[in-house]
Order: structure tokens, then C-alpha cells, then sequence
């Protein structure tokens, strides 16, 4: 009995992923729980297991392609389950243990064709299953098939598919050519041909296509209001001049993020509507019992931002040795979904590339998010007197339906106290 197994929902609003990676071939004998395929989504890159023991019989994409929700990945031939035992196993609940354990996903698995038992080959799929056509808009197809349709300067998302799982084949793309259904969307004018060289096209990447959909909905969503301060912080720069040896011998890097992590931690105890989220629809403010910081990190691929869990109840050591292992996992590309899954607030170092103030963005549906800045030798008054200071400049937006001015200006006050005495960390 042959089985299609689907791309996935694996959570957090994801609707499509890129393959980075194929495990099997056709032919490959599997395990439930065995990975098949590296996904590049818009977030993580994953390995999608296998629901089912058996034997791949067909498999869907090549390394690059862009594969949506709900189109077919594999199929499986189970042997030995045929006839109405067949249909009774498409209906089960396939996410078993050795599936959950691996992955943790929910996807689709059916029946291939309308028949429950089906041969090795394509030549069991009916004419009505080769017309089955997708209603995303990014087409299933091979990098040959995309190349002739931009040969005829064709949209491929415009043409029906006629191949398995509704995949854009050559025979669809000369009939749609031969039709005369191509528009001119795709067409590129003999100008345009003669300039190609002035311009490159680069197609975005799954991290990129998110944060773009991100931050529109963000500044469409949420009224921004952006507080600037800055404050003097010689002593935390002493401080850490004073550690960051040790820390480095253990492998860790004492950065200035762990002490701004604590401050904000111990600041959201104090300030929990900066730790909530507005639920419009119950009429009703949502505030988090628990402090879950995500931290922007500017990996090769783009914006992410995994997350510190209970930051207020973490050590400097232990939020030094986090900081390290999850920027690391970012840059490698080695975060799972886990990694970015329940923040409750944001922060942002843009200092790190030489920033010093700006607007950040909420990372919705957060209430805030700050913005560290580079540090600066400014003078600065003490005691009466002008002398050489350290000042790192702050920036915090917040959604403005949720918190007012004098909230934010307290909760952005606890934060420089605690970063002008990094004592204070310690006694709190």
C-alpha cells in the first residue's frame, strides 16, 4: 500500500519551507521517526521524520525548491496492508511517539490516488489525481521546468499542474506556451534584455520573506512610541574588565548582553504589563508569569531571535554561557523550533555594528523591546566635577495601547539604575 506523506504544519504559522537536504532516495527502506529531509523554513532549519515504516516509492522536490504546507514530500509503500486495512491506516493519527520524539510535527498523510492499494510505479495515478492542482501560489516544479517557463517569459505560478502532487511539468508549460494564456508579467522587453547586466535578482530566503511579513504586521498592528536615555557605566565596564578572563578560560564570552539580560529580567518582575501581550478579541490583557527574552542575533542568514528562558531566575555566568551557545547555534544554523518559541519580550543590539540610538521594531505580539547601543567616552559630572564617562545610549518602544508614558519611563529607570550599579543586580 502506497502512502503520500504531505509537508507538514510544524507550528508557529509556518506555511512553507525550502529543501536544504535530502536523507533518502527512492528505494530507501525507513523507520517511523527517521529523518527524510532537511527543510530551510522561514525560522529554523528542521528535519522532517518519517511517519511510517517502509519503503520510499516516490519523492518530491530537489535541493532549493520551495514546498508549501500540504503538498507532497514522499510516499511511503507499506507492505502488507492493503483494502479496507489500508483505508483504516490513512485515517489513523500518525504522529506517534517515534514521530513526536523526533521532530514534533503534525502533517498530512492519504492515500495514494483513489485506490487503496497502488503498484511501485507513477502508472497507478488516475487521470483525475494528475490533475490535481495547487492553490498556492508558488508551483511545485523542477529547476528544468522553471527554466523553460522563463524562457517563454511565463509566470510558472500561473500554469495548472498536471504531474504528482500537482507539479508543473514540461507538458504543462508548452501547452500553456502553445495556448497563448501567457501574460505579459513575465515577459522580459527587449530593453529589459539588453540592461540585464545592470541589475541582479536575488530571491529571498525563507528568514528573509518572514521578516518582512514580520515587521509590516508589527508597525501595522501596534502603535509604537520610542523612549531614548542613556546612562553612565564605568562601573559595569569595570566589572567586566575584571571577569571576562575567568569567563573566557571556561569557554564563554563575557559580553556587556548578560548584565543587560539581568537588568531587563529583574525590571519585567517589577513592570509585568512590559511582559504581556493584547488580546483584542477577549477584550483582556495577557500578562506572562514567566520572563522568556528573546535576543536578536544577525546571523548570515538574516534577523533571528532566539530565546533566554526564565532570565530573571539565571546568573550572569549562567545568561554568559546561554548568550554564547545560542548565538553560536544561530550562526551555525543549528536552532531548533524550541529555540524560538515563547518569548515575552525583545532586546536588540545594534551597538554591536556601531549603532548608538534607533526606533526599534516590536517583535509582535510583544509589548517591547529595547535597544542597546555602542558605548561612548563622553564627560560627564561627578561629584561637581568633569570627568571622563562611559555612557551607553538606550532606546525601548513599546505598544503604547498597552503601557502609558509614566509606566515606561519607570520601567526604563529600573534598567539604568541597575546598569549605572551593576551591584544591584546582585541584591535583588
Amino acid at each position: 500500500m502506497r502512502y503520500i506523506f504531505k509537508f507538514p504544519d510544524i507550528g508557529e504559522g509556518l506555511d512553507e519551507g525550502t529543501i536544504a537536504e535530502w536523507y533518502v532516495e527512492k528505494g530507501y527502506l525507513v523507520e517511523a521517526g527517521q529523518a527524510l529531509v532537511k527543510m530551510e523554513t522561514d525560522k529554523v532549519v528542521t528535519d522532517i521524520p518519517s511517519p511510517k515504516s517502509g519503503r520510499i516509492s516516490a519523492i518530491y522536490g530537489k535541493v532549493g525548491e520551495t514546498i508549501h504546507v500540504g503538498n507532497a514530500l514522499v510516499e511511503i509503500e507499506i507492505e502488507g496492508v492493503e483494502g479496507e486495512a489500508a483505508i483504516e491506516e490513512a485515517k489513523k493519527d500518525f504522529t506517534t511517539e517515534a514521530v513526536e520524539e523526533a521532530a514534533g510535527v503534525v502533517g498530512t498523510l492519504e492515500v495514494a490516488g483513489n485506490q487503496a492499494f497502488l503498484p511501485s510505479s507513477l502508472e497507478g495515478f488516475t487521470k483525475q489525481d494528475a490533475e490535481v492542482k495547487t492553490s498556492h501560489k508558488k508551483a511545485l516544479a523542477t529547476p528544468v521546468a522553471r527554466a523553460m517557463a522563463k524562457d517563454f517569459g511565463i509566470d510558472i505560478n500561473m500554469i495548472p499542474g498536471t504531474g504528482p502532487g500537482g507539479r508543473v511539468v514540461i507538458s504543462d508549460i508548452k501547452k500553456f506556451h502553445e495556448s497563448g494564456a501567457a501574460t505579459a508579467k513575465m515577459t522580459i522587453t527587449s530593453n529589459l534584455a539588453s540592461s540585464e547586466d545592470r541589475i541582479t535578482y536575488e530571491p529571498l530566503s525563507q528568514i528573509r520573506k518572514t521578516i518582512a511579513k514580520n515587521m509590516a504586521v508589527s508597525k501595522q498592528q501596534i502603535p509604537h512610541m520610542t523612549v531614548h536615555d542613556e546612562v553612565e557605566v564605568s562601573e559595569l565596564v569595570s566589572v567586566r574588565d575584571r571577569f571576562k578572563i575567568a569567563y573566557a578560560e571556561k569557554q564563554f564570552k563575557l559580553s556587556y548582553l548578560p548584565f543587560v539580560l539581568k537588568a531587563t529580567a529583574l525590571a519585567l518582575k517589577k513592570h509585568k504589563t512590559l511582559n504581556s501581550q493584547l488580546d483584542l478579541e477577549n477584550d483582556r490583557l495577557i500578562i506572562k508569569n514567566y520572563i522568556n527574552i528573546g535576543i536578536a542575533v544577525d546571523a548570515p542568514e538574516g534577523l533571528v531571535v532566539p530565546v533566554i528562558r526564565d532570565a530573571d531566575k539565571k546568573t550572569i555566568f549562567e545568561l554568559a554561557k546561554e548568550v554564547t551557545e545560542i548565538s553560536e547555534k544561530a550562526r551555525n544554523r543549528g536552532l531548533k523550533m524550541e529555540d524560538m518559541k515563547d518569548g515575552t519580550f525583545t532586546i536588540t543590539n545594534y551597538g554591536s555594528l556601531g549603532g548608538m540610538f534607533a526606533n526599534p521594531v516590536i517583535n509582535y505580539p510583544q509589548a517591547g523591546i529595547l535597544g542597546i547601543g555602542r558605548l561612548l567616552q563622553k564627560p560627564v559630572i561627578k561629584s561637581g566635577q568633569i570627568v571622563p564617562g562611559i555612557i551607553q545610549p538606550i532606546s525601548l518602544a513599546v505598544d503604547h495601547r498597552i503601557v502609558d508614558g509614566g509606566e515606561v519611563t519607570r520601567f526604563l529607570n529600573n534598567i539604568l539604575r541597575y546598569l549605572g550599579d551593576p551591584v544591584a543586580l546582585l541584591m535583588e
